[in-house]
């Protein structure tokens, strides 16, 4: 029995690491153009995609564009030195990622970890990090023109980081600002 060639791949630079890392990024990239706002052309609002999520017996939304996964809370490092909102680190697929316990943040009651438990990793730019998640509640489209801009029971450092709140009542996180805030930005050095 003779064994036959392997066929080579019609791209002549397939197998290349700069050409995974390539199409890595233009998938990336197909998916955010995928996952934006849509208008439809027959005149119908626009709406967005929310990944929808309770935290503190509290119903929270981050537009899906922001959101590149949700992953099960297994197993996390604490790492020392750090704010108490930073929970720790967890390893994805051989990717490294700062989770966050957002209800610290916020000053939210804090419940215990079980496994329903969610990390929905969230991403702009060049900033990522996990958002600890109580239960993942769904997605779903919601009209731009039903967000309201706050409710006055909404205080404290919450308030910097609204978008707002839908009429179902689900607060619209601004991940954008999230990312972009000094205060995720962990840079202490031990003595």
């Amino acid at each position: 029995m003779s064994a036959e060639p392997k066929e080579k791949s019609s791209r002549p630079d397939s197998d290349t690491p700069d050409f995974s890392a390539r199409m890595r990024q233009a998938l990336k990239a197909r998916a955010r153009e995928l996952a934006e706002a849509v208008l439809e052309e027959d005149g119908a609002q626009k709406t967005i995609e929310i990944v929808e999520f309770s935290l503190a017996y509290e119903r929270y939304g981050i537009e899906s564009s922001y959101v590149r996964e949700v992953y099960p809370m297994k197993e996390f490092t604490p790492i020392p030195c750090t704010p108490d909102f930073v929970l720790g680190i967890i390893n994805i697929r051989g990717q490294v990622m700062s989770v966050v316990d957002i209800r610290r943040f916020f000053e939210l009651p804090v419940k215990g970890l079980t496994d329903l438990n969610r990390v929905v990793v969230v991403q702009s730019n060049q900033m990522e990090m996990g958002i600890l998640a109580d239960r993942i509640l769904g997605v779903h489209p919601v009209a731009l023109d039903a967000i309201q801009p706050t409710l006055p029971t909404l205080t404290g450092v919450r308030t910097d980081f609204l978008r707002g709140v839908t009429d179902d009542r689900i607060v619209l996180l601004d991940v954008d600002k999230m990312l972009n805030d000094k205060r995720f930005l962990v840079n202490e050095e031990v003595e």
